[in-house]
């Protein structure tokens, strides 16, 4: 279970959503680490079938099953599922029917793809009771199998209907097995040991979509849960002087004499580059003006937030622990 001194104590399913280009599953990835460190053991889970957690770990495309991918810090270790719906049809009729064998007829048959085209709600409660059969899950022993399960989920335009759709089967389905697994995994979505996390980044369209997909959530009665703004960058520049530069007020001549005085360049050399220094730093000023509306906006969400670098190298494993320590830091794992 997350430590008691984290924002999240006592959640154990983490969905990751965020505008498409947000680096969701960067920060879900990254999230599972932060939250198996120190020993526990984390289930990391895909369900768009882009094998993106593949890719972010450097490994060959996942399988339909839960394998060790990573070591977390101080001896954690994460397993990844990159769920399949068709298995997890097969899955799910063994389970509740007992038709495992007429289940793979079906597929052969097409039966299963027109199911699932015919209600696509039916295939996303497939994907969501397989992640939440693993947040139930248990030993021999009593305990849980998995400390925290973290869920790459659908992005935000279409994630309260992917987590709401088990509620929408449920009220097809008024007996039977459909309407119990239905009920069973609504009661897992909906309780406090979930969290549902929004990825943006601080430009106009992520951050209108977050707050968008903030307020359909809490509509739906799901559990809101903390908003990680990705690829922070970091300014390099004191704020007065950005403030200055945003009221157009910089003084090219300041430039001037600190390239004079460090030796960079003199003379006519000196005023051509420091016109073009005092061009990025208003353009540089411009942003940072932009960027802390676009926080104040995502303030209002009331919502924790955590801010993790731009990684200069881009993303690779090192990377991702860098991220994870992060959120570490700032308390979201």
């Amino acid at each position: 279970m997350d430590s008691p001194d984290t924002d999240w104590a006592g959640v154990r399913l983490h969905v990751v959503t965020g505008k498409g280009g947000t680096g969701k599953t960067t920060v879900a990835a990254a999230l599972a680490l932060a939250l198996a460190a120190g020993g526990r053991k984390v289930l990391l889970v895909e369900v768009e079938g882009r094998q993106g957690i593949a890719q972010i770990f450097d490994l060959p495309p996942l399988p339909y099953e839960e394998r060790k991918i990573a070591v977390a810090p101080s001896g954690g270790d994460v397993y990844a599922l990159a769920i399949d719906p068709e298995e997890a049809m097969l899955e799910y009729m063994e389970m509740f029917y007992g038709m495992r064998r007429a289940g793979r007829a079906l597929t052969k048959m097409g039966v299963v793809d027109f199911a699932t085209t015919v209600a696509p709600g039916f295939r996303d409660v497939l994907v969501t009771g397989k992640t939440t059969e693993a947040v139930r899950r248990r030993g021999k022993n009593g305990r849980r199998i998995y400390d925290a399960v973290v869920l790459d989920a659908p992005p935000t335009g279409r994630i309260t209907r992917f987590l709401n759709v088990t509620q929408e089967v449920a009220g097809l389905a008024k007996v039977g097995p459909i309407k119990n697994h239905s009920e069973l995994v609504n009661g897992v979505v909906k309780s406090p040991e979930t969290a549902v996390h929004f990825v943006t980044l601080l430009e106009e369209m992520p951050v209108q979509e977050t707050l968008d997909g903030i307020s359909e959530l809490r509509s739906a009665g799901l559990p809101a849960g903390g908003i990680f703004v990705n690829m922070v960058r970091e300014s390099l520049i004191p704020q007065a002087a950005l403030d200055t530069a945003v009221k157009g007020r910089f003084d090219p001549g300041e430039l001037v004499l600190g390239l004079k005085a460090a030796g960079v360049a003199d003379g006519a050399e000196a005023s051509a580059i420091a016109e073009a220094l005092a061009e990025e730093i208003a353009e540089h000023a411009h942003r940072t003006s932009l960027e802390r509306a676009e926080r104040e906006s995502l303030g209002e969400a009331g919502l924790k937030s955590y801010e993790l670098p731009l990684l200069a190298d881009g993303v690779d494993l090192a990377g991702l622990y860098e991220l994870a320590e992060s959120m570490r830091t700032q308390g979201a794992a």
